[in-house]
């Protein structure tokens, strides 16, 4: 059963009742208690029905939820509740079932962030909670992410990501694929994305007017610089990354719809798995089938069609066909 706020609130609420030695609650005070307890929390809520009420006394008296020692008391045909125990409440009781399932999937996705920089509190935390509670009962690991934990420039997350929080430009040694020597870029950082294993930060490069992005593991060395801080007033990257895929977006480049033809045997995989948001299925053929996608080309974008081989074939538009048979053909002069 999953444990809702509106959940936790009626729960609370029931629990003051049936701990109150000074009134009889019957089961229309418990519901007005209840939907008066709502109310207050989230006023445009419509409360809860009867069913509810029996649902939720039914959950804390069973042992996935807290086991409350209720007393039920008839006077005629009615029946009023409270606890044999007036002492007892399930705010001193430990942690249930439920509880615990949600206490673990939560330690999976934080286990995500064990080793990056910001989130080493990560590293205390779970060794903390599992002593506590005792939720490890594997007798090996159930779960696993994608990451690379010897990339360079992780080391860099932390200074940016506080850099950003805090409006400071910075005096960044960057030495790109395309340099030979490392260069003191005069940044102001605005946003970290993270693609394909690596990481990237966004902003403005004082010696340009456009967006810049720079990788983390080119960079060689960081420090606070003495410009004023140039604050982002215009750019949603929500938006910015919607219509790209990856993290490069060219100048003046425009949306195009592509059409390509995915085999029998990879049809299956992109479309479980679209290339990109906006990917629609638009045909079938003998072949396999025919999907779109509405992007704006560039080299992630590429890079994931080559990805395919013979399985993936472009169809429309011409020009971004033929670009991709130009690559192909340069890669066969490699053998």
């Amino acid at each position: 059963m999953s444990v809702t706020k509106n959940a936790l609130i009626r729960y609370k609420t029931l629990d003051q009742c049936f701990r109150n030695p000074g009134k009889r609650y019957f089961i229309e005070d418990l519901l007005k208690a209840c939907n008066n307890s709502l109310y207050e929390f989230e006023p445009n809520s419509n409360g809860i029905k009867k069913r509810q009420l029996y649902e939720d006394i039914r959950y804390m008296e069973s042992p996935q939820g807290y086991s409350i020692p209720l007393k039920k008391n008839k006077i005629g045909r009615n029946v009023y509740y409270n606890y044999s125990d007036f002492d007892f409440s399930i705010n001193n009781e430990p942690i249930n079932e439920s509880e615990v399932e949600q206490l673990k999937s939560a330690m999976l996705v934080l286990s995500r962030f064990k080793g990056l920089p910001q989130f080493e509190w990560v590293n205390e935390l779970l060794p903390k909670l599992d002593n506590s509670f005792n939720l490890t009962d594997q007798p090996q690991e159930i779960i696993s992410f994608d990451s690379n934990e010897f990339l360079k420039g992780v080391e860099f997350i932390t200074p940016l990501y506080n850099s950003i929080i805090y409006h400071q430009t910075l005096e960044i040694l960057y030495k790109s694929f395309k340099s030979d020597e490392a260069q003191i870029v005069v940044f102001h950082p605005y946003h970290l994305k993270q693609y394909n294993n690596r990481w990237f930060i966004f902003g403005k490069n004082g010696d340009y007017e456009n967006l810049t992005n720079l990788a983390l593991d080119r960079i060689k060395s960081l420090k606070v610089g003495k410009e004023m801080y140039i604050p982002n007033t215009k750019i949603n990257f929500d938006e910015y990354f919607e219509d790209i895929i990856g993290v490069s977006k060219l100048k003046n480049q425009d949306l195009i719809k592509i059409i390509f033809n995915a085999s029998t045997s990879v049809s299956p995989y992109i479309k479980t798995k679209p290339l990109h948001g906006s990917q629609r299925k638009i045909g079938e053929d003998k072949n396999g089938y025919i999907f779109s996608i509405e992007v704006i080309p560039n080299f992630e974008l590429e890079k994931m069609i080559l990805s395919f081989g013979e399985d993936l074939t472009v169809i429309k538009p011409d020009e971004f066909r033929h670009r991709i048979m130009s690559r192909l053909v340069s890669n066969l002069d490699n053998y």
